[in-house]
């Protein structure tokens, strides 16, 4: 492999459709897809200044590097990309990508980030930034630290573990979710979903939960949340402790310790189509 060290980049396509390059301790100055259409690149220690720097770019290998906010859209259309101990500070990375292993990287900007992806795979992450995830595919995500509203909106095929999400709307019009051993905060999570699974969750919730085709909760606690389940289908939900309210469940059965309000409007629903089961005899 070619290697540079201690170099400073300048100017667009700097290194354009380079192939078999090492790079450490280096700078991308200013100067647009410095490696664009590259391919078996490591790149270690490295500061990318400037936008579009790893576009369309096979087997790309990144450490202890950084995107500044002014490297936004940096990574589009790149396959079999992996970053660990990375700072990206950059909006709008990834999107229509294929292959992509998130390492123990910070992302305090990430707006608009890693959309319609396929083949990801995240652990020990710590996100910012609305939108994340939208209409991805085939996710693996553990660790994750995500504060951003609309997280995973349309994606398909996601697996999260010992995480933490605070996000408005998460989980919008998914299809195979399961969320296991975390922690979801935000308003009207899943609607629009089909087949979305919390194993071993807190969820706290205004209106949550609602609107899903194939719902299951299995030990999951669903603190201050209120009037969930409206609409949703063939529900399988065991819950832990206090739910404040449910509203016309479609079909399924119901397991609480308590539960504070039933609504069961046979205008909207078939009462007798779900069944709810309160363990506390009060």
């Amino acid at each position: 492999m070619k290697a540079y060290k201690n170099e400073i980049f300048v100017g667009e396509r700097a290194l354009y459709a380079s192939c078999d390059l090492k790079i450490k301790d280096s700078v991308f100055k200013d100067g647009e897809s410095h490696l664009k259409e590259s391919r078996n690149l490591d790149i270690d220690n490295c500061i990318f200044e400037w936008k579009y720097p790893l576009w369309n770019c096979t087997d790309v290998k990144v450490k202890n590097s950084t995107l500044l906010t002014t490297a936004r859209s940096g990574i589009w259309y790149t396959s079999d990309i992996s970053m660990e101990d990375c700072v990206i500070d950059a909006p709008k990375t990834f999107r229509r990508s294929v292959g992509i292993t998130l390492k123990n990287c910070h992302l305090p900007n990430a707006e608009e980030t890693l959309w319609n992806c396929e083949g990801v795979y995240i652990d020990g992450v710590n996100a910012a930034g609305d939108y994340f995830g939208i209409g991805s595919k085939d996710v693996t995500a553990k660790g994750l630290m995500l504060s951003g509203n609309y997280a995973f909106d349309g994606a398909k095929n996601i697996e999260i573990s010992n995480s933490r999400l605070i996000s408005k709307d998460a989980f919008w019009n998914t299809e195979n979710v399961t969320v296991r051993n975390s922690t979801v905060i935000g308003e009207y999570l899943g609607w629009n979903s089909k087949n979305l699974t919390l194993i071993d969750c807190t969820v706290e919730s205004n209106q949550g939960l609602c609107y899903i085709d194939g719902l299951t909760l299995i030990r999951c606690k669903l603190i201050n949340t209120d009037l969930a389940f409206e609409y949703c289908k063939d529900i399988d939900a065991e819950l832990i402790g206090h739910l404040d309210s449910l509203k016309n469940p479609t079909s399924g059965k119901i397991t609480a310790d308590s539960i504070g309000e039933i609504i069961l409007d046979n205008k909207f629903c078939d009462p007798e189509k779900t069944k709810i089961t309160l363990k506390d005899n009060n």
